[in-house]
């Protein structure tokens, strides 16, 4: 295909002006034939395979960065959930595959590495129990390793044990690391998907292939500046130009998956077109929010916007590709959004307010800071009301929440890079207690019925 002088100077305009950029490549890796006779045995062969097929990705990424003349921020690998080849393994075994992941990331260079998972939506196998209960200090013992549990699904409801358990993990895991900083590592999820790039919930589910390579895009600086230049236009003409804009991005991640898949001899998975922002400033959804005139991020017709954004960014990128997977949609996590920073300081943007608009975008809370004493029982039931979202509208949710020590209301905890500085937001007080403590299985929807 020929490009015109106009597109090229496009696209140059999207990457130096308007925060353009592949998020992330991220190679998923099968671990399940690593199982080895015990667990020194299993963590030789889990470096032995990221190392022989992870290699070269961050070699290969800066050769199409240099090639292709676009930035791809983040190089990655997510494997098979590690509850799965834990076996009858310790703790301390747990943790020191986590170790091993981490030597693995530390080899081949890449800025994280996720799969230190378990999937109990429906209950726990032994393996599960253990590797849920490491999760603070296999947090603790690492920097690149990232950890998810997934607690409900439609088809099987919330494993209310579960979401108990981790309110007290998330606990232990803030209080045991710098600021709480472990539990940005960690996320909560209803119905995750198996392709997903993005940390730190990625992992390599069991229905995909040896090995492959998904890419996530992002460019809310691309949007805005489209909306820009439709000022007081129609919502009509405000979705038609984030389709057009969602079209051109998914497009440039299309051929950047497609040739790292061919360099990397991996099968090409998924492109996730999912706007991600970061901290810099001109590249926030809460900016994107308020150009369709909004005075700030939080205010009344904040859902409606977001859910005209997402569906917008969903119908352009499939459009683009015949591979869109993941999360697909726009994230709105607080402490790595400048706009949803500015929000909450304002007073505009509550829990409440951030858990409504989460119904209609691509993922749930995430990145929220909250007092260090909120107790384990009400971090649970935050997780509940994420995964009752997910669970009754058929989609993804998830909690990524921070109680950062000695922290309280209106402080600010710095986190740097991407995951940006986060204002501790009020919580509601009221005990849910009683409420977590019943345990037990929320059931599956009657529409989970569908056979």
């Amino acid at each position: 295909m020929v490009l015109s002088s106009e597109k090229i100077i496009e696209t140059v305009k999207m990457i130096q002006e308007e925060h353009l950029d592949i998020r992330t490549v991220t190679m998923g890796i099968s671990l399940l034939d690593c199982i080895g006779a015990d667990i020194d045995a299993t963590c030789e062969n889990v470096y032995k395979k990221i190392c022989d097929k992870a290699g070269n990705l961050v070699s290969v990424c800066e050769g199409i960065e240099k090639d292709l003349g676009i930035p791809i921020v983040n190089k990655r690998v997510s494997v098979t959930p590690v509850s799965l080849i834990l076996g009858n393994g310790t703790v301390d075994d747990a943790v020191k595959i986590a170790e091993t992941l981490e030597k693995c990331a530390d080899t081949i260079g890449v800025n994280f590495i996720g799969g230190f998972s378990a999937l109990v939506h429906k209950g726990y196998t032994d393996a599960d129990r253990t590797l849920i209960s490491s999760i603070p200090k296999a947090l603790k013992a690492t920097t690149k390793v990232c950890s998810s549990v997934n607690v409900g699904t439609t088809k099987a409801g919330i494993n209310m044990d579960a979401v108990a358990q981790l309110g007290k993990v998330i606990k232990e895991a803030a209080e045991t690391s710098d600021e709480g900083m472990s539990c940005a590592r960690l996320v909560v999820f209803a119905n995750a998907p198996e392709d997903n790039p993005f940390m730190a919930g990625a992992f390599h589910g069991v229905g995909e292939p040896e090995v492959v390579i998904n890419v996530g895009v992002s460019g809310p600086g691309v949007v805005k500046c489209a909306l820009e230049k439709v000022k007081g236009e129609s919502f009509n003409v405000v979705a038609e130009t984030i389709k057009k804009t969602a079209f051109k991005v998914t497009r440039m991640g299309q051929l950047v998956a497609q040739e790292a898949a061919e360099r990397l001899n991996a099968q090409f998975g998924i492109v996730d077109l999912s706007l991600a922002p970061t901290p810099a400033v001109g590249d926030s959804v809460a900016r994107i929010l308020e150009e369709m005139g909004l005075e700030r991020c939080g205010a009344h017709g904040t859902t409606a916007a977001l859910a005209l954004l997402n569906d917008a960014v969903k119908k352009g990128g499939v459009m683009a590709s015949s591979s869109v997977g993941g999360l697909s949609g726009a994230f709105i996590p607080v402490s790595e959004d400048e706009g949803m920073i500015a929000a909450v300081q304002a007073g505009s943007l509550s829990i409440e307010k951030l858990e409504a608009m989460t119904c209609v975008c691509s993922v749930g809370l995430d990145m929220i800071v909250v007092p260090g004493k909120t107790p384990a029982s009400t971090i649970s039931a935050i997780i509940a009301d994420e995964a009752a979202i997910g669970v009754i509208n058929n989609k993804t949710t998830a909690v990524r929440i921070i109680p950062a020590p000695g922290k309280d209301v209106g402080d600010m905890v710095e986190f740097g890079g991407l995951l940006g500085s986060g204002p501790v937001m009020k919580v509601n007080e009221c005990s849910s207690e009683d409420f977590v403590a019943r345990g037990g299985r929320i059931p599956a929807p009657i529409h989970s019925l569908r056979n």
